[in-house]
């Protein structure tokens, strides 16, 4: 069978490679085509686009862009529609994918099958209506969405288990390199243990948060290197940028790309930016401070405390249903408070062994399921189904 991916940053590309590996094994003629990037490239198929080139974020940088973005969906909907796939396989990336899964709908017979699925149950709650009427199949990763869409819109859904938890699961599984190897690889000196610095994956995160994660880890400096892991899309040239303007930072902070992971695996606390990186550093077992910096602060929390519908921005916190990490976001997003909380999670810190528990919690709600595996086997029998129903 043919499949068509549409990923929009970084984890999805990860994520779809994984899910495009176990569909090859589900679908030995399976072929691919897709919005992507390198991972995905490296599974086989053709790349029509690099996510590279659809990843904007923020009110002024996507007006500023709507061009390129108009174009490229427009791009998309007519390969879509030329090599017609027996299925849109949509991940994550929901103002994008849910323009183009409305488009399968009303113009193409192609089913559109969304893996994991967009936030709804965080903010824009009525795309509820367009998922219900647009989306074939949707598999979900996380497992408070059950109820979620089930109970609360009666929308049934299929419960996969978590990839970032399985890619975790497998690094631990295969990891062995100990924390001078490492360093030596990376060209740093081993002489003291590592801070690690998360600062997103989008040009417009890093610029945002990167500044103040470092003045507030420089504190720390003189016990601990302080480490930036580098998203795989951005030139080092940005982050060095960055860094210029801040302080000593050039001569205090290292670069590590495309090691995230066995960075944290090293790391004796993080600054992480919401999204998957959180739940990465949670089950790498590394306390962490939650940080991200938005306009308007006090319009934001107000906002967050009266219109969106969630308690939490960060995944660890919403999978536990309780405060595990610190959300320093908004009005709280400060160098001190920033500061403060990492002192809390550092060794002989208040706070460190609790959080450390509480990961334990976290674990065991997302379960010990292959995410990519279990959606790609479903996939598979779903379309033969069809297929068989309707020859």
């Amino acid at each position: 069978m043919k499949y068509y991916l549409i990923v929009g940053e970084a984890s999805g590309d990860l994520h779809a490679a994984h899910l495009m590996a176990s569909l090859k094994r589900n679908d030995h003629e399976a072929e691919f085509r897709f919005f992507g990037g390198d991972l995905m490239t490296a599974v086989g198929g053709t790349r029509v686009k690099h996510y590279r080139e659809l990843a904007y974020m923020g009110f002024v940088p996507v007006l500023l862009h709507l061009r390129t973005i108009f174009r490229n969906m427009s791009r998309c909907k007519k390969d879509i529609v030329a090599w017609h796939p027996d299925v849109v396989i949509l991940v994550d990336y929901p103002g994008f994918n849910l323009n183009i899964a409305r488009f399968l709908k009303q113009k193409t017979d192609i089913p559109a099958f969304y893996y994991i699925s967009p936030k709804i149950w965080a903010w824009k709650e009525w795309r509820i209506k367009a998922i219900r009427r647009d989306i074939k199949e949707l598999f979900s990763i996380l497992p408070f969405e059950v109820p979620f869409y089930e109970e609360k819109h009666h929308y049934k859904i299929h419960y996969v288990g978590n990839p970032t938890a399985h890619e975790v699961h497998s690094f631990l599984k295969a990891h062995y390199e100990d924390f001078k190897t490492f360093c030596e690889r990376h060209q740093m000196a081993d002489d003291k243990p590592f801070i690690a610095l998360l600062p997103g994956s989008r040009k417009q995160e890093i610029k945002d948060n990167l500044p103040a994660m470092i003045a507030a880890s420089a504190r720390y400096a003189d016990r601990f290197r302080l480490v930036l892991a580098c998203a795989p899309a951005i030139e080092d040239a940005f982050y060095q940028e960055i860094m210029e303007r801040t302080g000593p930072a050039k001569s205090i902070v290292s670069l590590v790309k495309d090691d995230t992971y066995a960075l944290l695996f090293h790391a004796t606390a993080a600054l992480v930016t919401s999204g998957t990186a959180t739940l990465e550093t949670a089950l790498l077992h590394v306390p962490q401070v939650v940080c991200y910096k938005t306009p308007v602060p006090r319009l934001i929390r107000w906002a967050f405390n009266h219109v969106l519908s969630c308690r939490y921005i960060s995944l660890v916190n919403l999978i536990a249903d309780r405060d595990v990490v610190a959300e320093l976001f908004a009005d709280r997003f400060t160098t001190d408070n920033i500061a403060t909380e990492l002192a809390r999670l550092l060794p002989g810190g208040t706070g460190r062994e609790a959080m450390l528990k509480a990961y334990q919690e976290v674990e065991e709600r997302l379960g010990n399921e292959v995410a990519p595996d279990n959606a790609a086997r479903l996939m598979v029998n779903l379309l033969r189904q069809e297929a068989d129903c309707c020859p």
